[in-house]
């Protein structure tokens, strides 16, 4: 049996590590692994392969690998991997679902306190030495604490599901939003099904996207979603960009619709330096680094190699994504 690793993905290059490869070996005999580091022998290396790990086989080289069984994607999103193509084939696809499962909701609380204590208006004094303890009180919406605050969380898989728990022991109200509204969330004190989602944006301080990019969930949030949002309200959105109508929400915030939004994700990757969102003050970028941590690689491929020992001793595996759906079902 033949792997292939491949881990190339815009700005980011990472090798597979020595440690990995001798410990497959050594686990698995017999095992062929082949780590690609030129993306130009990528074609040839999968042409022959029958399991595939990285962040993406682009569709060009699918078509050639015809020995094909099984792609592993390092991300748990996995929007780019659905070309028709390869949703239409028997190839199963798992992701890396429950990677993220701390980083982010840490990460997204992060943001919250950032936001809340008007962090982002001190930051911009101290570049200027400018003492105005006043200016950064009243700035917004005013310095608010979390406890207390209500919280809606969109999505209800590992990110969302422990966001809920972590977010409840700082004294939040939770409230979810998932397909299944009868499936409990730990830490929250409601589950709203998709029919509510407007009722539960009007409810809430603070409201975190944690769905995966699906035909439903683009442009989730649109111009009609943020009226419905009080103005003394935050939006965060961790998912991916495609999930709010940047457009509508460039308007908003200029508009004082909201009192400020926390973006880790983006339509276009990098940020055009001319893109709006640069220029607003009640809002907070980070360079898609939510779901990175130091130990990012190691998590995902101890996810791997679990479900490759389970690949090659025929049962069932882990995280394996429902190609209409457009995500894993057990991070529902």
């Amino acid at each position: 049996m033949k792997i292939v690793a491949f881990f190339h993905l815009k700005e980011v290059r990472w090798s597979l590590p020595d440690s990995a490869l001798a410990r497959w070996r050594e686990r698995f005999p017999g095992l062929e692994v082949e780590s690609v580091e030129d993306g130009s022998r990528l074609g040839s290396a999968v042409a022959d392969a029958e399991v595939f790990v990285g962040w993406r086989l682009p569709p060009e080289h699918f078509a050639g690998a015809r020995r094909l069984r099984w792609i592993h994607s390092a991300s748990a999103g996995v929007e780019d991997c659905l070309y028709p193509e390869l949703t239409a084939s028997t190839v199963t696809l798992t992701n890396s679902t429950g990677l993220h499962a701390t980083c982010i909701p840490e990460h997204v609380l992060g943001q919250m306190l950032v936001l809340a204590r008007n962090f982002h208006e001190a930051q911009r004094r101290q570049e200027r030495a400018e003492w105005n303890r006043f200016a950064v009180i009243a700035y917004g919406s005013g310095v608010r604490e979390l406890n207390g605050s209500a919280l809606a969380i969109l999505g209800a898989g590992p990110i969302g599901a422990n966001l809920a728990r972590m977010a409840a022991a700082l004294g939040m109200r939770v409230r979810v939003l998932r397909r299944d509204a009868r499936r409990a969330v730990p830490g929250a004190e409601a589950v709203c099904g998709p029919e509510s989602l407007r009722e539960l944006l009007g409810w809430a301080d603070f409201v975190v996207l944690a769905v995966p990019l699906t035909a439903d969930t683009r442009h989730l949030i649109g111009a009609d979603e943020l009226r419905c949002m009080r103005s003394d309200a935050f939006l965060i959105n961790i998912a991916r960009g495609e999930v709010v109508d940047e457009t509508a929400l460039v308007n908003c915030l200029r508009a004082g619709g909201l009192a400020g939004a926390a973006l880790d994700v983006f339509q276009q990757e990098p940020l055009p330096s001319e893109h709006p969102f640069w220029g607003l003050p009640n809002l907070v970028l980070t360079p898609h680094i939510s779901g990175y941590t130091s130990t990012y690689f190691d998590r995902m491929l101890a996810i791997f190699e679990d479900n490759l020992g389970r690949y090659v001793e025929g049962r069932p595996l882990r995280n394996v994504v429902d190609k209409q759906l457009g995500y894993a079902r057990n991070s529902d």
